[in-house]
């Protein structure tokens, strides 16, 4: 009896440059080429499915969805999910400044912000770190920094000169300032706000531990031989 082709369905969504539709139509970006080559070093085929997040995790738990990448290990998700392990180097936290900004304050640590008149900005809701929430516990800071709903909205007020950065994760920060070309205007800095590294996750329904080894020594391999680097730059060196 022939043995059943490896065919392995893999969540993506309009994240670029993590995942995203190209202009040519087709499907791409980091972690899309990532484990898409992972899964051709395993002889296995990838069909994507676009989800939102919770659903993802709603159907990687119903084993409708076999592999979930850009995941963060939880006691809860590891009911239903297997983990890779952190093996892809982690998507750093950091904060963006002004080249003004930079210029005129030497930034190693977010504890620095306080200390000087450096105008923050972040996005409502949205946690960075143990760093930020630190900083963020002190109310007199707190009421400060300047918040506001949408990423886009903090570049454009580093443009305009109302705030002096703000944080964001450094490849999606990179993406985004060299579409809108703010490259000249802004620059990420030496301040790494958080290093947590996600990991693949795999619905236990569809995938035993056998194939989450196997996956995680094929994710080790693109990592070693250069692979994962060469396809972050394809999306980051432009």
């Amino acid at each position: 009896m022939a043995e059943q082709p490896c065919e392995k369905t893999l969540r993506w969504n309009d994240d670029p440059p993590f995942s995203m539709q190209l202009p040519d139509g087709s499907v791409g970006g980091i972690y899309v080429e990532l484990n898409q080559s992972a899964l051709t070093r395993l002889g296995c085929e990838a069909t994507l499915r676009k989800l939102p997040w919770a659903r993802a995790l709603k159907e990687l738990q119903l084993g409708r969805l076999d592999i979930l990448p850009g995941a963060f290990r939880r006691p809860e998700r590891e009911v239903y999910a297997h983990f890779s392990g952190k093996v892809v180097p982690p998507s750093r936290n950091i904060l963006f400044a002004s080249h003004e900004a930079v210029s005129r304050w030497h930034l190693s640590t977010l504890a620095d912000l306080p200390e000087i008149p450096f105008r923050l900005g972040a996005q409502i809701d949205v946690i960075y770190g143990p760093a930020y929430q630190a900083l963020m516990s002190d109310p007199d800071y707190a009421s400060r920094v300047i918040m506001v709903n949408s990423r886009p909205n903090l570049w454009g007020m580093i443009e305009k000169g109302r705030i002096d950065g703000a944080i964001a994760d450094e490849h999606t920060g990179a993406w985004e300032i060299q579409q809108l070309g703010l490259g000249d205007v802004i620059r990420a800095t030496e301040v790494v706000v958080s290093t947590d590294a996600a990991e693949v996750a795999f619905s236990k329904a569809s995938n035993d531990l056998a194939f989450v080894a196997a996956y995680a020594a094929a994710l080790q391999e693109l990592v070693s031989d250069g692979s994962y680097q060469r396809i972050v730059a394809r999306y980051l060196d432009r």
